[in-house]
């Protein structure tokens, strides 16, 4: 148990991410940041919770020029909010009839402004981002703003955010290699509990009680497929298929552990699979292996991706049609940024990645491959057990 990482974070790391974003703040101009959803709030303030499920109740943080975050939340989440790093925590009883939180945040806002000559706000706008608010809320939130001083203007945030959240600390990365570790003891004995004539739907339902029997908080993410030779689809819930002589199967899971993902997949062969899923099992892994000697920092993540590329062409790959062959992982099972051809972001030190080649080796014939690597200083490390290279078959 002594090597399972401690819950939660100390003041020191959520003042290093403030301290962080605050000088983005200053270099831009920027008077304030309004945070509305479940990570970014998460990731600054250390707020925690599930009740994110419900899509009832909005929730603001807002970042100011100086000092710790403002938090506008529900009454409901006060004492959750509370939590050692939080000291400014304004709420309100919701669901409210006529104003869910607006007229609170609107005078929060004015209040960090007034403290600034900068008149923006900040808030995300970009790839991959969304703004959790009623659309009519935002509106007004808008419109009682430009009434009480008309330069007040919304600029984006998303760059200096993601920045920020990009690079992971030790703590961080400790969180994920555990949550990895737990994942690959599993996937290590799949055939103790996968048969030839299983239903699928069972499978899934045994694959996510021993992932929880291991050690991770949820399953957050289960998705597979599998097909004679290889499979069409990797994305779906299981449908009641039976495994069959000559299947395939994936399983693509996203487990949490004090709400960090680990994001990588496994393959596996049932009877008398072709020749041609394992040599395309061969070629996803050697993909992966180029893809692990090119992400070093200073390489771009396009750099990284022709790597990749590269070796499934010569494969014999028949196209690619995911878009990308992995991403950026921590508090979200994806994040920025993307192993893409255009994607010309320069590898950090504590980026922690997703490699994720995927080969169509025959028309609907494909096998997909996943490892979670951290970028060190001398190269990356592994956080999921490196898969074996040939396809492991049950018979």
């Amino acid at each position: 148990m002594s090597n399972i990482p401690q819950r939660g974070f100390s003041n020191s790391e959520f003042e290093a991410r403030l301290t962080a974003i605050q000088a983005l703040m200053d270099k831009q101009g920027t008077g304030a940041i309004l945070l509305t959803t479940e990570h970014d709030i998460f990731y600054f303030t250390g707020f925690l919770s599930q009740f994110w499920q419900s899509p009832t109740r909005p929730w603001y943080v807002v970042i100011p020029p100086k000092g710790r975050p403002i938090a506008v939340i529900p009454e409901i989440g006060a004492n959750a909010m509370n939590n050692g790093f939080m000291k400014d925590i304004r709420s309100w009883s919701s669901p409210h009839a006529t104003d869910d939180g607006v007229g609170l945040l609107t005078d929060t806002l004015l209040e960090v402004l007034a403290s600034t000559t900068a008149k923006t706000i900040g808030i995300n706008k970009g790839r991959e981002t969304h703004i959790r608010m009623p659309l009519e809320d935002f509106e007004r939130l808008t419109d009682q703003l430009s009434s009480s001083d008309s330069h007040i203007g919304w600029v984006d945030a998303t760059d200096s955010i993601r920045a920020v959240r990009m690079i992971k600390s030790a703590a961080e990365i400790a969180k994920i290699r555990h949550v990895a570790g737990c994942v690959s003891d599993v996937f290590e004995t799949l055939f103790s509990f996968a048969e030839i004539g299983m239903r699928d739907v069972d499978l899934f339902r045994s694959f996510n009680i021993a992932c929880l029997e291991a050690g991770v908080d949820t399953v957050q993410y289960l998705v597979g497929g599998a097909g004679q030779h290889g499979y069409d689809d990797i994305i779906s819930p299981p449908s009641g298929r039976l495994l069959s002589d000559g299947d395939v199967l994936i399983f693509d899971t996203g487990c949490t552990f004090d709400g960090y993902y680990c994001d990588f997949d496994r393959n596996y062969g049932f009877g008398e699979v072709n020749d041609g899923a394992k040599r395309t099992h061969q070629a996803v892994w050697q993909a992966t292996e180029a893809g692990l000697k090119m992400a070093l920092p200073g390489n771009t993540c396009a750099q990284v991706f022709a790597a990749m590329h590269e070796v499934l062409l010569k494969a014999g790959a028949l196209g690619e049609s995911v878009g990308r062959y992995g991403h950026g992982l921590g508090i979200q099972l994806t994040e920025p940024p993307s192993f893409t051809a255009w994607e010309n972001t320069v590898l950090q030190e504590g980026m922690v990645m997703t490699l994720e080649p995927g080969m169509i080796y025959a028309p609907g014939k494909m096998i997909v491959h996943e490892e979670n690597i951290v970028i060190g200083g001398d190269g990356p490390e592994l956080l999921s057990r490196r898969a074996p290279a040939e396809l492991p078959i049950s018979q």
